[in-house]
């Protein structure tokens, strides 16, 4: 970020700022996938309740499947596998009522509240039984079938095309990973930026901006690693995304290594705002600092192109062999030597986020 970046900017507001178009495809083109998965797995449910088993009303076939696919990201089979669940739960709980009572306003009380309280029971996550209740209340309003469980098995064949078409027509997780990575180098970036200027102005408010952005790494931090988490689920289940698996491993562990610069950076900028609380200007120090924000962007380019790992490795180990307190700033304060000494293990990280195994990046660092 330039030197001449304001700490504030003027945002134009217009009657029309609500309706931005632009969003809408962007928002369209990161869900086509969603929308080809759930066409697919729906049409396939009703034509499988109704043409081939001839059911008259396959409408639980077609709920399930929508609700447990949705739009979502994360569409993890396990978090697909669960909601249908959820549902198949509520169905099967108004069919055994129905069995032994008549629809009616208390009878579809009494299943909503055992539906609610047996899936609360059954599972942590608050959507299972939210899930559960709506299916509950659905199955409780639809005709009774030709045969006891009619409705339960529509329920079934929604959610095993659901599950099918989550392996045989996944969404690709790279884009949504990769998005979430740029999100989070480029919060790392303005970040330490801020941190640099506050250095080389001896600007309080600019320190206490870097720290405020460093800790609000935290939340994009986790939709990162929950993309991670989604995309590697997704690989191993569907045989079409095996490609995928290493790179998406080579990710998590930049994704790990990355947390843990994140709440280093957050050390480094306490002891920069503690430091520069005397209004000096600290030039040397900011060069340091800027160094090491030089490096990040580096480590950025190699999350979307692993060969740049050597490169952003290799300027890494160039700035871990200064980071020694007393030889970098021999005649300085002890708060500007400390600030030194916190930026040892925020290179450590970025070093293993560049690829370097932990022992090595450690060695990497001059003893003190």
């Amino acid at each position: 970020m330039p030197e001449t970046d304001p700490l504030t900017q003027v945002v134009p507001a217009k009657w029309h700022a609500g309706y931005r178009p632009r969003v809408g495809l962007l928002r369209l083109r990161d869900s086509w996938v969603a929308i080809v998965q759930i066409v697919v797995a729906v049409t396939l449910a009703f034509v499988v309740a109704r043409v081939v088993l001839g059911h008259e009303r396959p409408l639980l076939a077609a709920t399930v499947t929508i609700s447990s696919l949705g739009l979502l990201r994360d569409a993890r089979p396990s978090k697909v596998l669960q909601t249908v669940a959820g549902m198949l739960t509520g169905i099967a709980i108004a069919e055994v009522l129905l069995l032994v009572t008549r629809p009616g306003w208390w009878q579809l009380a009494v299943a909503m509240a055992i539906t609610l309280t047996v899936a609360r029971f059954l599972s942590p996550s608050p959507q299972f039984p939210i899930s559960a209740a709506v299916q509950t209340a659905i199955a409780f309003m639809l005709p009774i079938g030709d045969f006891p469980g009619e409705r339960l098995l529509d329920g079934a064949i929604g959610g095993a095309f659901a599950l099918l078409v989550t392996a045989l027509l996944p969404r690709n997780p790279m884009r949504a990973v990769l998005r979430d990575a740029r999100t989070v180098f480029d919060e790392f970036d303005h970040a330490i930026a801020r941190v640099a200027q506050g250095l080389r102005r001896g600007d309080r408010l600019r320190a206490e901006r870097g720290l405020s952005r460093a800790r609000d790494l935290h939340g994009p931090m986790q939709v990162w690693a929950a993309a991670i988490e989604s995309g590697q689920a997704i690989s191993r289940m569907s045989p079409f995304l095996q490609g995928r698996r290493q790179e998406l491993a080579r990710l998590a562990r930049m994704q790990d290594a990355m947390d843990l610069a994140a709440r280093n950076l957050r050390v480094v900028a306490r002891r920069v705002h503690y430091a520069v609380d005397d209004g000096e200007e600290r030039p040397e120090l900011a060069d340091v600092v800027a160094g090491v924000q030089r490096s990040a962007a580096l480590v950025a380019a190699a999350a979307e192109d692993a060969g740049r790992e050597p490169e952003a490795r290799e300027a890494l180990r160039a700035i871990a062999a200064t980071l020694d307190p007393a030889a970098l700033l021999p005649r300085a304060r002890l708060g500007d030597q400390n600030v030194v000494a916190s930026l040892r293990p925020l290179v450590v990280d970025l070093l293993v986020a560049a690829g370097e195994p932990r022992a090595d990046a450690a060695r990497a660092i001059p003893r003190v």
